[in-house]
């Protein structure tokens, strides 16, 4: 008797922390709608989503050209950091030696754990610079920023990366080795396929924190508000935009960035299915033998 009662307990002990988490979660989302619907509303939707100026001392509330900054750092980040993940995973997983691969391993994890302003303060000191020596211009730009998220998430992708590939069957290996397959070739034709769903994952959750990281970017993007026609180019995320102005906004902007808030969501929602899309898709493959 003692026992069910202890197992009833655990049991909706559970599950009101699942629903707890549900309901948290669309109590922000609802907040966040709720803030930002009414500048959409009075600017107008497709003014505030496709407006090319924002300035808020003239009224003028377009998004665009953060929706720009924020979707070309990230696409930077992720085609800079996504090779060097994956190469770096095969290479943990599969060929380094156990006793370097104890001393990468806790390496990677030390950087998944340095604050995002310390990342800011290294480019803020080192990186800039050089960028403006180098490149010329401010080194304050689009490709600063995108350097400093792909340090940044390069461990996410690569821990998330390695156990998909450490999670494949040895069988595997084994059968393919047992064909005559080397083990480059048992890494590229069987490994890494029967691995694609973890590593699309392990993009997922990179992507997810190159789009919403905050002060690292505005520590190094330059936060102008405007189209870019160069990677070296200062730009302004949505983010940015967010962290820069709330301290002294007020009535109209104040909903406006909320609004900014409700585009983040979206864009991040979309990319999410997108790329979750690929990943069933992926996995449906997979299951049925089709690489």
């Amino acid at each position: 008797m003692k026992d069910k009662i202890e197992e009833f307990l655990i049991e909706k002990g559970l599950f009101i922390t699942a629903i707890s988490s549900v309901v948290i979660t669309l109590l922000i989302i609802i907040f966040i709608f709720s803030e930002g619907l009414p500048s959409m509303e009075s600017y107008g939707f497709l003014n505030f989503i496709f407006g090319s100026t924002w300035d808020p001392s003239s009224g003028q509330y377009g998004v665009l050209p953060m929706i720009v900054g924020s979707l070309g750092i990230t696409a930077l980040a992720l085609l800079m950091s996504v090779p060097l993940s994956l190469l770096c995973a095969v290479f943990m997983a599969e060929v380094a030696p156990q006793r370097m691969r104890k001393i990468l391993k806790p390496v990677i994890e030390t950087l998944a754990g340095i604050p995002s302003v310390v990342y800011g303060f290294f480019g803020l000191i080192v990186l800039v610079p050089f960028m403006r020596t180098n490149f010329g211009g401010t080194g304050f730009s689009m490709l600063t920023a995108s350097i400093i998220l792909t340090v940044m998430i390069l461990p996410t992708i690569i821990s998330v990366s390695e156990d998909a590939l450490r999670s494949v069957p040895g069988e595997y290996k084994e059968a393919s080795l047992a064909l005559g397959a080397t083990h480059w070739q048992t890494i590229k034709n069987v490994l890494f396929p029967a691995a694609v769903p973890g590593v699309i994952t392990a993009i997922i959750l990179g992507m997810g924190r190159a789009i919403g990281e905050t002060l690292a970017v505005i520590m190094v993007a330059g936060n102008v508000a405007q189209f870019p026609n160069s990677i070296l180019d200062p730009v302004r995320a949505l983010t940015s935009n967010i962290a820069l102005e709330m301290g002294y906004a007020t009535g109209i902007h104040y909903s406006a960035l909320f609004g900014t808030a409700v585009v983040l969501f979206i864009i991040i929602i979309l990319l999410l299915v997108i790329a979750n899309y690929f990943h069933y898709k992926k996995r449906i493959t997979v299951g049925g033998g089709y690489l």
